[in-house]
């Protein structure tokens, strides 16, 4: 063959290879824009998958019937209702049925189940060669942070940190205003409203502006993602983290992680949302609160911190999209962060 020929052959396999490496790489620059995914609108239908622990169909039906009274359709995963010890289904099954909704044309978002653990042990079994060529939103929290850092570090795609099925009240009639509100979010959320929040001021916060990519998602899974492919970059980003059920020398030790490696060298903005701290059997005091131990790893940067933003494992859990540009505000007198 000769060697223009051989070239002119090349050119239609560059031409299809083109999108996936400059998409791979927008996660390296700070300042990149993410891939937003199509915004859903009424008729569009919304996967349920349950690549973490196990749930019945029956815990999944209050989520089932509030995303069908928002105007979706939906499509129940097989792994929904199986279980294989903690886990919804064996690895395989949870990777299969997770990889059937990455590559269905017609589901326009995933919906994790629940949480729990066991996405880290499929995530490398996952092909996301469909899902790239065409976006769809993953929506979830806790143990599906696993899934936002890999989505936004390796593809630099948009998705949404949120309440799963398992949090959707059984009752929208005696459900509290906080609970309609958070779960509200969502739908707000994947049909293309510009999220805000606006919370109250902690005296140790550290005030300042910062407008950034948002990253962030539970601090035990962050620490547990280091130094591997799904690893969080945090360069020039607004970080958000919580956690629950940890001691708190527990978190100093996830926050010293996250100093020593370089997390929080060059944030713009941290976000410190719901910790539910576990008490010491044996009575020993750590000596220093949550704010003590944040303050210490970040005393010597100038960008915003900001304690109790309504994120985590709480009723007060606001859908946030991860990879998106925010502004984050936080003042003596209040705070927001706003989708910008």
């Amino acid at each position: 063959m000769k060697r223009k020929d051989f070239l002119s052959a090349l050119l239609p396999a560059a031409a299809l290879l083109q999108p996936f490496t400059s998409l791979a790489g927008t996660h390296e620059d700070e300042n990149a824009v993410a891939v937003i995914p199509p915004y859903l609108k009424k008729g569009d239908l919304i996967g349920i998958s349950s690549p973490a622990g196990y749930i019945t169909l029956e815990d999944v039906q209050p989520a089932i019937q509030k995303l069908k009274e928002w105007g979706f359709n939906v499509k129940v995963g097989s792994t929904v209702g199986k279980k294989d010890f903690t886990f919804g289904g064996t690895d395989e099954e949870r990777a299969k049925d997770f990889q059937q909704m990455l590559d269905d044309k017609i589901i326009k978002a995933i919906l994790c189940a629940r949480g729990g653990y066991g996405i880290v042990r499929i995530i490398d079994t996952i092909d996301f060669t469909k899902f790239i060529q065409k976006p769809k939103w993953i929506l979830g929290f806790s143990d599906a942070t696993v899934l936002h850092s890999h989505i936004n570090k390796n593809f630099g795609i948009a998705s949404i940190h949120s309440k799963m099925c398992n949090s959707f009240p059984a009752d929208w009639f005696i459900a509290d205003a906080v609970q309609r509100e958070t779960i509200n979010s969502i739908r707000k959320c994947i049909s293309g409203e510009k999220m805000q929040y606006e919370f109250p001021a902690n005296t140790k916060n550290k005030t300042g502006i910062a407008e950034a990519v948002l990253t962030g998602g539970n601090l035990k899974t962050i620490e547990s993602l280091a130094g591997s492919k799904s690893d969080i970059n945090t360069t020039g980003k607004i970080l958000f983290v919580e956690d629950t059920g940890e001691y708190l020398y527990s978190i100093d030790r996830m926050f010293w992680n996250l100093k020593r490696s370089g997390k929080l060298d060059k944030l713009k903005g941290l976000i410190i949302g719901g910790f539910k701290n576990k008490k010491d059997d044996e009575g020993d005091e750590f000596g220093k609160t949550l704010e003590d131990i944040v303050l210490e790893k970040t005393k010597e940067f100038k960008y915003p911190v900001c304690f109790d933003f309504p994120v985590g494992h709480q009723k007060n859990n606001v859908a946030l999209k991860c990879g998106v540009r925010h502004r984050l505000k936080v003042t003596t007198d209040g705070c927001l962060l706003k989708e910008i």
